[in-house]
């Protein structure tokens, strides 16, 4: 529930215990610092193609999104719900953006739910051996500058409160924290004793 949730003092004197955190951030196309996005996508061509994942993409998609699956921080607030190939092809509701190396490899992925003014992020992922590299940034960045060509006004997006890397990540591309999230769970037997 919400942190500011009225609920969540009485939860947690009742012996409930926050159990993990996330946050949820928004950016507008009125807010957008285009140059910012242009630059992000930029420096991540210096490694690998940036662009919208295509149907030749699922396999290296897939791949990525496999091996991956154990990293993603936080609790079921934000848990990843692996690809399957239907989820991962890119519809005009259903958008995914990626760093490919030469070879097609993915080694870096965001997708998006797009409704109509609207896109939220499902999830965004780098390969380990690229991490640092602002591969979450670019994908992020490909996926504002591609989608506002499209008339996407609103993006919403989120994290694990764990994963300062995606949180600074975004804010850098201009999304601004607006809601923070708790995970209340009651506390067993043996952690009251």
């Amino acid at each position: 529930m919400r942190s500011d949730d009225p609920r969540c003092v009485h939860l947690e004197a009742a012996g409930w215990m926050v159990v993990s955190q996330s946050w949820a951030a928004q950016v507008t196309a009125s807010s957008v610092d285009h140059e910012v996005l242009f630059e992000a996508v930029q420096r991540a061509r210096h490694h690998g193609d940036v662009r919208e994942v295509e149907d030749g993409d699922l396999e290296s998609v897939l791949a990525l999104d496999s091996v991956t699956l154990a990293d993603y921080p936080g609790g079921v607030a934000t848990r990843h719900t692996p690809l399957t190939t239907s989820t991962a092809r890119v519809t005009p509701t259903r958008r995914g953006f990626g760093v490919f190396d030469g070879g097609g490899r993915a080694l870096a992925i965001t997708y998006l739910d797009v409704d109509g003014p609207a896109a939220e992020t499902d999830f965004t992922v780098v390969a380990a051996p690229f991490r640092g590299l602002g591969f979450g940034t670019a994908v992020k960045a490909a996926s504002l500058l591609g989608l506002l060509r499209e008339g996407v006004d609103v993006f919403r997006t989120g994290g694990a409160e764990g994963n300062s890397a995606i949180l600074h990540a975004n804010q850098s591309l201009g999304y601004v924290v607006d809601e923070k999230w708790l995970t209340l769970s009651p506390r067993s037997d043996a952690e009251t004793r």
